[in-house]
């Protein structure tokens, strides 16, 4: 009888549920998660593992309905969530509708993921005047979003290592085509807007899945950085690249 109460004991201590762990515990848990898309699949499960997923503990939100901020961690423009994040946060930015960006500069380790099932539900876009949507002047990456720029360029490289993968970078098509870029880089060349602290041999550009459309060139450089390492997936939609923007050899 007592062998029964004692293997029975053993036998439940090893069946707990994984919601038997405290917020605490189970939010460490996710931290170790990548955002997209294990962290953001596993916001679908129920109510608290939502919370949890998306504490600004773990990432900082951009909500375009939200109009002042009202709650912690939750910004209306994605300029106001770039300026309060410390280095190395992940900023997620809500799907649907679009988010206007312009010259947004970005001095510190981010990274910016869009909040839909893909790319096309996160709509970045670059306003006609602005030279970028993004001014990059650290490491950050960009994963599952769409940014569109009429004039000028998606993305400005001037340092540090940027990583996009999973995106859409498109040029509006107009009678300037060449003056639109998906991407320029003007890292490894002499650049008075950079402080002495920020120049480095450890600049780079490393695009993977990523549709390019519009515009003269998918990329222009400068100084010592040259395309390198070109792959091209033609599917039935669309056209995915995989490249690198690295100093030349």
């Amino acid at each position: 009888m007592n062998a029964k109460k004692q293997k029975s004991s053993c036998y439940s201590d090893a069946h707990h549920h994984i919601n038997d762990l405290d917020d605490g515990c189970l939010m460490h848990i996710f931290s170790f998660l990548s955002p997209i898309p294990d962290r953001h699949n596993t916001a679908l499960v129920c109510h608290r593992w939502l919370f949890l997923a998306c504490h600004p503990r773990l990432w900082l939100r951009v909500d375009r309905t939200v109009e002042t901020l009202t709650e912690s961690g939750v910004f209306p423009s994605i300029q106001e969530a770039v300026s309060a994040a410390r280095p190395g946060d992940t900023i997620l930015i809500g799907a649907g509708g679009f988010h206007f960006t312009s010259n947004i500069q970005i001095d510190k380790p981010l990274c910016l993921i869009g909040g839909g099932d893909g790319p096309d539900d996160t709509t970045l876009i670059c306003t006609r005047g602005s030279d970028s949507a993004f001014e990059f002047l650290s490491t950050c990456k960009l994963a599952n979003l769409t940014v569109k720029a009429e004039l000028g360029c998606c993305l400005l490289h001037r340092s540090g290592r940027l990583i996009i993968d999973y995106c859409n970078l498109q040029c509006e098509y107009n009678p300037l085509d060449y003056l639109s870029y998906a991407i320029i880089t003007t890292a490894g060349s002499f650049d008075p807007l950079l402080p002495s602290t920020t120049k480095g041999n450890g600049d780079s550009v490393s695009v993977s899945q990523t549709r390019i459309k519009g515009g003269a060139k998918a990329v222009l450089t400068s100084g010592t950085l040259a395309l390198q390492g070109v792959r091209v997936i033609y599917a039935r939609t669309s056209i995915l690249f995989w490249f690198d923007v690295v100093h030349q050899l």
